[in-house]
């Protein structure tokens, strides 16, 4: 039978690629540290190589691991990062398309975009509610960044979007933590970093017999 090499845990550099891609965006929607509508250019880099090609890497190896949740969750995001940069390159002509339809054709399209996420990481949350509290709180958040997001381009509204890059940067910080309480432990640090199991607890006691105690009477 052949032998394989063993493979290190992906999770923090999915995690890491996702949270640091997330939070430089974050900022932008919530017009810290630059005006309100400043391009998100800044972010393009980012979301190719790091939040897109790392993260979706990530994905592939948690495959290899035998984690379906970690490989799906790392390779779609990634691939939604791929795409997000794809839609804000000028090379690609993709926004110069949708503003040259006028109307709210570019905004009514980048909130269909944002909706098709906000139904797939709900998928996500589902998944993870049995899984540890970080986990759990990350989709959670991430779905209401992508349902502020959404709303905020499909009406327009610049406080709504700022809102969604709050809840951003909030996600981005949970990402982290996940990450951060992968790679620290005893082995190379001086503490650790909780993340609470939500999985049932299994009790160890003995099946009791109809009509009897747990002393047998």
């Amino acid at each position: 039978m052949p032998q394989f090499r063993p493979l290190g845990n992906p999770g923090p550099l999915g995690l890491s690629s996702f949270a640091l891609t997330t939070f430089v965006l974050s900022l932008h929607n919530g017009a810290i540290g630059q005006t309100t509508g400043a391009p998100p250019n800044v972010v393009i880099g980012l979301a190719f190589f790091y939040g897109g090609l790392c993260q979706l890497l990530a994905g592939m190896w948690e495959f290899a691991n035998n984690n379906t949740f970690g490989a799906t969750a790392f390779s779609s995001y990634g691939g939604f990062w791929m795409a997000y940069a794809t839609i804000i390159t000028p090379g690609f002509g993709v926004l110069d398309a949708l503003e040259g339809a006028g109307g709210t054709v570019k905004a009514h399209a980048i909130g269909i975009f944002l909706l098709s996420w906000v139904l797939m990481t709900f998928i996500f949350f589902l998944a993870t509610l049995r899984t540890n509290l970080g986990l759990c709180l990350l989709f959670a958040f991430l779905d209401i960044t992508f349902i502020l997001l959404c709303a905020g381009d499909w009406l327009g509204k610049i406080n709504v979007t700022k809102a969604g890059g709050y809840f951003g940067m909030f996600t981005a910080l949970i990402a982290w933590y996940i990450a951060a309480s992968d790679l620290i432990g005893h082995h190379n640090s001086f503490f650790t970093l909780p993340n609470p199991s939500l999985a049932p607890r299994r009790s160890n006691a003995l099946p009791v017999e109809d009509g009897k105690n747990e002393n047998g009477d």
